[in-house]
């Protein structure tokens, strides 16, 4: 069980967390959107007892359990489009994305 970044997605992270407090990147799901789920993406300021924390080209990533289950195998990268910027993810477990982009289902 793993979730990695790309080189793209950590040296992002790596700026971030220079100047915010946190000592690596959370990442879980939630339910909302149209479509089911929804991925959150913040500083990882601790580490609870249900958590599973990886590392992945030099970054500390922390999930939860619950989440771990639906973003097993996810690859998060970091890309620039225009104006627009933001965390993609290649999540093996995905069965169907909203139109909007911004949910799925599993």
């Amino acid at each position: 069980m793993a979730i990695t970044l790309t080189e793209r997605a950590a040296r992002h992270v790596e700026r971030f967390l220079a100047t915010n407090e946190g000592n690596g990147l959370r990442v879980g799901v939630k339910p909302t959107g149209c479509s089911g789920y929804m991925y959150i993406v913040q500083p990882a300021k601790e580490i609870n007892e249900h958590d599973q924390v990886f590392t992945s080209q030099g970054v500390q990533i922390v999930v939860d359990d619950e989440s771990l289950k639906y973003l097993d195998g996810t690859e998060v990268d970091f890309a620039r489009e225009g104006l627009n910027e933001g965390f993609r993810f290649a999540n093996p477990n995905v069965k169907a994305t909203c139109g909007c982009g911004e949910s799925f289902s599993l």
